[in-house]
């Protein structure tokens, strides 16, 4: 079904014929004075709950548990070995020194063991880095985990991404038109009747060629740029799998095949990695080996490995940037305009 033969639920449709954000976020004192009269906000509003009650009821038809799990950890999962480009964010609460969740994905990999479907969240993450076009230091994520391996992971991703894209379609396409200047991004994909794209990292990185521009060459692992990513989706289309990293340049959890390649997988669409999908490591011998690998000190992840001792179990999970995903949705280039209440790292902004 064409997305403008869908019937609309939206009780506020823009007003005119093209919907643009404020820039408000620039001056972030007086940010709230200007959102409060902006129709953008109040629209990315609508979006925002679209997305959360699709996203519920995704997950609940799957019998997937939602998971009410602590913003604060003392076992980060970024930096998470050589490859991290991520920085914790430490607190001190009462004398104790702990971290604000970069994700909590080792959460879900502990409820996926009361779970036999497994679990989900929609939660915030913190980061260390300074915002820029594709990154907020605050941002949220609609993150599971699964029982199942690399492929089972990429098959819900994708049939959640068509759910949640479908339903924000059906109640919004107005304010996606407006936006976006169209609707012809979506209908690519609620049309799409195969599974998308897949290419492995050695394939995209012999389709790049040496270009430094597009990859990035460290010593012993290499990772794709931003150019690169844009790259492969100009040449192979929106909505690309890119599988099996070099191992070490991705997080210790992630498990590894029989060549030695990371059983991961990031999709590129949008401004590009919107979505992060891995297999774990089964149990607990194997996340110390990794750990040894990765150069991580294993203290912080005892009890990692005590879980996976105990509670030997495969799984896989994803994590999808809820704002990088809206700009995709929403055809714009600065994540800075999805945040409703804009946040920098060593600065207080009110409310």
């Amino acid at each position: 079904m064409s997305v403008e033969t869908l019937p609309v639920t939206t009780t506020a449709p823009p007003s005119a014929t093209e919907l643009a954000p404020p820039g408000s976020w620039r001056d972030p004192d007086t940010h709230y004075l200007r959102a409060l009269g902006s129709e953008w906000y109040a629209r990315l509003l609508d979006l925002q709950d679209t997305l959360t009650s699709a996203t519920v009821g995704f997950w609940t038809e799957r019998r997937v548990r939602f998971g009410h799990l602590p913003v604060t950890t003392g076992s980060v999962s970024s930096p998470m070995g050589l490859g991290s480009d991520s920085q914790p964010v430490r607190v001190d609460m009462f004398g104790v020194p702990t971290y604000l969740a970069d994700s909590m994905q080792f959460g879900l990999e502990y409820l996926c063991r009361l779970s036999e479907a497994g679990a989900y969240y929609l939660m915030p993450s913190f980061r260390g880095e300074d915002p820029d076009e594709t990154h907020l230091c605050q941002f949220f994520h609609s993150e599971a985990e699964i029982p199942g391996g690399l492929d089972e992971v990429i098959e819900v991703v994708e049939a959640y991404l068509r759910h949640v894209v479908a339903e924000l379609a059906e109640r919004h396409a107005p304010v996606i038109r407006a936006a976006a200047g169209g609707l012809g991004h979506v209908e690519a994909l609620l049309e799409r009747s195969t599974a998308l794209t897949r290419m492995t990292f050695d394939e995209a990185v012999a389709d790049l060629g040496a270009d430094p521009r597009h990859v990035r060459q460290e010593q012993g692992w290499r990772t794709l740029t931003r150019a690169g990513e844009q790259e492969l989706m100009r040449r192979h289309g929106e909505f690309l799998w890119v599988t099996h990293f070099d191992a070490l340049s991705v997080p210790f959890y992630q498990r590894r095949d029989a060549q030695g390649r990371a059983l991961n997988g990031d999709l590129l669409f949008g401004p590009g990695e919107v979505v992060g999908a891995g297999e774990r490591h089964i149990d607990g011998p194997e996340v110390l080996a990794a750990l040894e690998t990765h150069r991580v000190d294993p203290a912080e992840y005892e009890w990692y490995v005590r879980m996976k001792s105990a509670h030997p179990l495969r799984t896989a999970g994803f994590g999808m940037g809820v704002e990088r995903f809206l700009m995709w949705l929403l055809g714009r280039a600065d994540i800075r305009d999805f945040a409703l209440m804009p946040r920098a790292n060593g600065r207080t902004i009110l409310p």
